[in-house]
């Protein structure tokens, strides 16, 4: 019996504003022999018709759940698919990859619009950030800005560039010069420039991008950010439940994020370890899980502050709120380790290599963790940072309160101590057995 046949490859083509007349030979052949062509429209629109005759159609909204479909609707015919500048950059390409597999793609790649971009300006393109905000909140360039930085944003349309010159006053970066290059490759192509402080330009073209040259306003009341963790508490919107800067630049070396990585932040507080986490690659992600809604809500604006709107706040009670997100490969515990359950929950959670953390400042807490460092291993460390204060006429030093913090990482596979299992059974009611509220997020 002879097995089916593979499916029919899908021809991926990169655009400029140009069109037609900017396509290579190979390019213009697989879209003349295709039968079928999806694209957007303003896509679609740049072929001559009289030479791509293939039945043409529109992306729909949401497009992500449209792939497979369309795909599978016209099976076995030539399938030729539209995308803006490369298909493998922020384009189309990479949720056909996901959908289909790389295997059936055939990608005929068009200089992107940051090429383009950087053409223009005489920017090194290994030297340029690039952010995107299509689809994506404009909070995101935050975490981009920095003293002398150059960064390329991808617009979401005509009104992009005055949303990202009013962020960049609202966060101290008003001096950065502005570049909008409109329609670039075309005909059309044009720029208009400014500064953020001073940027009067009305909505213009929506096929742009910006190009910022960050200058930061010494005199603005922001803080200035660094690209490390352990930013200065005042960047913080707080109520007291925060992890102050030391302990958290301190807790971050613990976790150690990797790119792609997700963190479970447990307590969340102000949101800063998930924060500083995510700060640490655009490609991180956390989950932030926090009992008090006002707090949640105060972790969802410090998150846009900052520069990492991505950060997801679940409001609810630790460890029932765990139940349904995904596996972590590092957690943070920073309040509430008394709750019944909690630190199991987080233990199991994680995967073999996965990461935990845990700070707390209260000696019931302590003796938890003292018990769990006997049987897993790890790191216990007591943290104490002290400060420098007037003292009359003199300076002396104030201490903080003293963190414990527990550290360690989950074995590949799991010792079998019978003793261990009894521990597992009597440690959650031990913690239990104290009134005492945790003291969160020292």
């Amino acid at each position: 019996m002879s097995s089916p046949a593979p499916p029919s490859p899908v021809t991926v083509v990169g655009l400029g504003a140009d069109g037609w007349a900017g396509l290579a030979a190979a390019a213009r052949s697989a879209l003349s022999s295709a039968e079928v062509l999806i694209g957007g429209p303003r896509q679609l629109d740049l072929l001559p018709a009289d030479v791509c005759a293939g039945l043409r159609v529109a992306w729909p909204s949401p497009l992500r759940p449209a792939v497979p479909k369309l795909t599978a609707e016209h099976a076995g015919r030539r399938i030729a698919v539209l995308a803006s500048g490369d298909p493998m950059f922020y384009g189309i390409g990479r949720a056909l990859s996901e959908e289909l597999g790389p295997q059936r793609l055939l990608v005929h790649p068009h200089p992107s619009s940051v090429s383009y971009a950087c053409a223009r300006l005489g920017w090194p393109v290994e030297d340029t950030e690039v952010v995107t905000v299509v689809g994506r909140p404009v909070a995101r360039l935050t975490a981009a800005l920095h003293e002398g930085r150059r960064v390329l944003v991808l617009s979401a349309g005509a009104a992009s560039p005055g949303e990202i010159a009013a962020l960049l006053r609202a966060r101290g970066f008003g001096p950065s010069r502005m570049r909008v290059l409109e329609q670039l490759g075309s005909e059309r192509e044009d720029l208009r420039e400014g500064t953020a402080e001073q940027w009067e330009h009305p909505p213009g073209d929506a096929l742009n991008v910006v190009a910022v040259d960050c200058r930061r306003d010494p005199a603005h009341p922001a803080p200035r950010l660094g690209a490390t963790p352990g930013l200065p508490d005042a960047a913080y919107e707080h109520d007291g439940q925060l992890t102050k800067r030391h302990v958290r630049a301190a807790t971050l070396c613990a976790l150690a994020p990797a790119p792609g990585e997700l963190l479970w932040d447990i307590g969340g507080g102000s949101g800063s370890i998930g924060i500083e986490w995510m700060r640490t690659h655009p490609s991180c992600r956390a989950v932030a899980v926090e009992r008090v809604p006002e707090r949640a809500a105060r972790i969802t604006r410090n998150a846009d502050a900052l520069g990492v709107p991505g950060l997801r706040v679940v409001t609810g009670a630790a460890p029932d709120a765990l139940a349904a997100l995904p596996v972590p490969d590092a957690v943070f515990i920073g309040g509430g380790l008394t709750a019944p359950g909690l630190l199991d929950a987080a233990w199991e959670a994680l995967a073999p290599g996965g990461r935990l953390v845990v700070n707390t400042v209260t000696l019931e807490s302590e003796a938890v963790l003292t018990d769990r460092y006997r049987r897993h291993g790890g790191d216990l460390v007591k943290l104490a940072v002290a400060h420098a204060v007037p003292v009359g006429g003199f300076t002396g030093w104030r201490q903080a309160m003293a963190v414990t913090q527990w550290s360690v990482t989950k074995p590949a596979t799991r010792a079998t101590d019978p003793a261990n299992e009894t521990h597992d059974a009597d440690d959650a009611s031990c913690a239990i057995r104290t009134n005492e509220a945790e003291a969160e997020r020292t």
